[in-house]
């Protein structure tokens, strides 16, 4: 009896270190959270502007939302290389480098003098954010391994704040200046951010590996070995179509508001920032992936984005509350359930030594077809009009992703697939 006092002591002193551990590492993930606000800010103000850089740089309408959506070729071209690159640097110096990079960029696009240029800017802006995304995502499943949902969806919660804050601040900004400002105050908000990563994120956190044993109740019975067994391959290909309705919104919608309907810049700001809203919704979404079979929780909220997202491009949608609502819950659904629960499901569907690749693959199924999304939407308005174009881009691929992720539920994984 005497000794199992001492060993119940001990063992509450370990529970109590640890508990007072992980709260340290929450408070760091929130640091780096933060920056990733800022990422978002940057990707959210383009498409407010986009009417005034291609008045500016005399771009025509495939052109400027080609220039919303290339970034994101530059996020998909980096994933998988960056997901590789995580092995062999540390987490926290791919988080940082990325920061640098993208907020160099947005910096830069102030200073573009033409489509080429442009181009390139937004590519490169892509690359960073591709870079501090993949390192934090892994970051956060890696270390809170019994709720890589919701370490996932949290940094969507934190992109919904930048895109709620971020279109909002550039109109301002666009209100009282020009259009070059709101890219340079944007791509100095970087250093502050910088400065906090540096002086409060630890790498005993950052650098946490997979084959530690932070939790034994973090692995999935049907995680596969390979990232192209057939869970993973349907999962990204639901992500691919999943991509293409969020950014045909977010690449063109903006312009749509102010060229069809007639809104004013900080009215089509507005209406885009209900969006962002949605996608605050996102701790919701991962914790109820994490509790419930999330597949289902994704074919249901596709099918709900395919019917809001479609009405957006429709004449239903005149009015500035009747926009808000229906980009509220098209960022609800599409950002704060689907993006939430495609990234952490497809790091479930692997072993977890795998997250890093897995994070990877997302971002690269997500980004690398959203950099034609504007591209594809701007062409089809000049075919068919806005709304068959919108409609159809919106509603189509969400539906199509639905279908994907229905079919995952009827595979039968093994954990050597």
């Amino acid at each position: 009896m005497s000794q199992s006092v001492p060993s119940q002591s001990r063992a509450a002193s370990a529970d109590a270190a640890a508990g007072s551990r992980d709260k340290v590492a929450l408070a760091m993930f929130v640091v780096l959270l933060l920056s990733y606000v800022v990422n978002a800010m940057d990707r959210q103000l383009f498409s407010v502007l986009a009417t005034d850089v291609r008045r500016a740089l005399d771009l025509s309408l495939p052109q400027v939302g080609l220039a919303s959506t290339i970034f994101t070729l530059g996020m998909g071209l980096a994933g998988i290389p960056t997901g590789y690159l995580l092995q062999r640097m540390s987490r926290l110096g791919v988080s940082i480098l990325g920061l640098i990079i993208f907020s160099v960029a947005t910096l830069l696009t102030a200073y573009a003098s033409g489509l080429a240029d442009l181009l390139v800017y937004r590519f490169v802006s892509g690359l960073g954010e591709a870079m501090q995304l993949t390192a934090i995502l892994a970051i956060g499943t890696t270390y809170f391994v019994n709720h890589r949902a919701m370490a996932a969806s949290s940094l969507n919660f934190t992109f919904g704040i930048g895109a709620v804050v971020g279109p909002n601040i550039g109109a301002a900004i666009l209100n009282a200046t020009h259009w070059q400002m709101p890219f340079i105050v944007f791509g100095l908000a970087g250093i502050p951010v910088l400065l906090l990563i540096l002086l409060f994120v630890r790498p005993w956190f950052s650098e946490a590996r997979a084959d530690e044993d932070l939790s034994a109740a973090g692995r999935e019975e049907d995680a596969a070995e390979s990232l192209w067994a057939p869970r993973p391959v349907l999962l990204a290909t639901a992500t691919v179509f999943a991509g293409l309705s969020i950014y045909g919104y977010l690449g063109l919608y903006p312009t749509y508001l102010r060229e069809a309907v007639g809104f004013s810049p900080r009215e089509a700001a507005l209406a885009v920032s209900c969006y962002g809203f949605g996608a605050l919704f996102s701790l919701i979404g991962g914790w109820s992936g994490d509790r419930f079979d999330y597949r289902k929780l994704l074919v249901a909220s596709l099918l709900v984005a395919a019917v809001s997202g479609g009405l957006l491009f429709t004449e239903l949608s005149r009015s500035l509350p009747l926009h808000m609502l229906l980009s509220f819950i098209f960022g609800v659904t599409i950002s704060g359930m689907v993006y939430a629960n495609l990234s952490a499901g497809i790091i479930k569907s692997v072993v977890r030594r795998k997250a890093a690749q897995a994070s990877g693959l997302f971002v690269a199924a997500l980004y690398i077809p959203a950099a034609f999304a504007g591209y594809i939407l701007g062409s089809l308005k000049n075919v068919v009009g806005w709304t068959p174009a919108g409609a159809g881009q919106l509603a189509g691929c969400a539906v199509i992703a639905a279908l994907l992720c229905l079919m995952t539920g009827r595979l039968r994984s093994t954990p050597g697939a």
